[in-house]
């Protein structure tokens, strides 16, 4: 699996500029249509399948993520292919590790299927919406991701993901970033990582022109095309905010430090 995407505006392109445009709403459009069907597929056909193979709970469900991981790296390649956008991802190789939580900024509506797509057997919080869409219900389920709901049962399977040795990726926005405004991390990440994590590992992602933010329909696409840079920051240790004051304080602190340096990190 390759880190980094070739720049498509190295090849010619010898459309219009109106021409280019079109092609790209179209192929967006298209996007949307394979990722409803992609959903279907593997809850119909693929994932079924996938549960007649023999082994434990660990290894269905190790197979299961796996196979969502493909289909989404193949809806990447996609988009890149038909020039709706370009992408970048660095240090994706320090992502996967056991007992890692991942906590990433929000841009856009395709920043979990970048990360998805370049881990292979990661656990993921998603919004509790993907629960009871027809697409994504079956996969959510099969995968065992874990439903955002808000509750305190929630963060404790989160944190006992995490001591078990899943890689857990976490967006602590909640949701999407609002255009031109910085993010805002809610604590719930931060008391999460300090429960469980053996790391804690920050991915900064942007997106210029910005897309598919929570205020964009996903036929107002940018004037050219888009560009996705994803990059794995330093490894944080848990130990040096639990050492220092109980639980909820310590989450408190941690929880501004990621916002700090995310803030500082997407600035530059």
């Amino acid at each position: 699996m390759e880190d980094t995407a070739m720049d498509l505006a190295t090849h010619p392109v010898r459309r219009t500029s109106g021409a280019n445009y079109l092609w790209r709403l179209l192929a967006t459009g298209a996007s949307f249509v394979l990722f409803g069907l992609g959903g279907l597929v593997l809850r119909l056909i693929v994932l079924p399948l996938l549960g007649l193979l023999p082994g434990d709970a660990v290894t269905r469900r190790r197979r299961v993520r796996n196979a969502i991981s493909k289909a989404f790296y193949l809806h990447v390649q996609f988009m890149y292919r038909s020039g709706v956008l370009t992408y970048e991802f660095q240090g994706v190789e320090r992502l996967g590790r056991p007992g890692q939580i991942i906590i990433a900024n929000h841009p856009s509506l395709i920043d979990v299927v970048f990360l998805i797509a370049h881990i292979r057997d990661a656990n993921c919080i998603v919004k509790q919406s993907l629960w009871r869409n027809p697409f994504t219900r079956g996969p959510v389920r099969r995968a065992q991701y874990i439903s955002n709901n808000g509750s305190p049962e929630m963060l404790e399977q989160a944190a006992d993901a995490l001591r078990e040795g899943q890689t857990l990726i976490v967006f602590p926005e909640g949701t999407r970033t609002a255009p031109n405004k910085a993010p805002v991390f809610h604590r719930g990440a931060a008391a999460i990582a300090l429960r469980g994590a053996s790391t804690i590992t920050p991915v900064f992602i942007t997106v210029q022109p910005t897309t598919l933010t929570k205020a964009e329909p996903w036929h107002r696409i940018p004037q050219r095309r888009v560009r996705v840079t994803l990059r794995a920051g330093q490894d944080i240790s848990p130990d040096t905010f639990n050492a220092s004051a109980p639980l909820p304080i310590a989450s408190r602190r941690l929880n501004e430090h990621l916002h700090q340096l995310f803030l500082r990190e997407l600035s530059s």
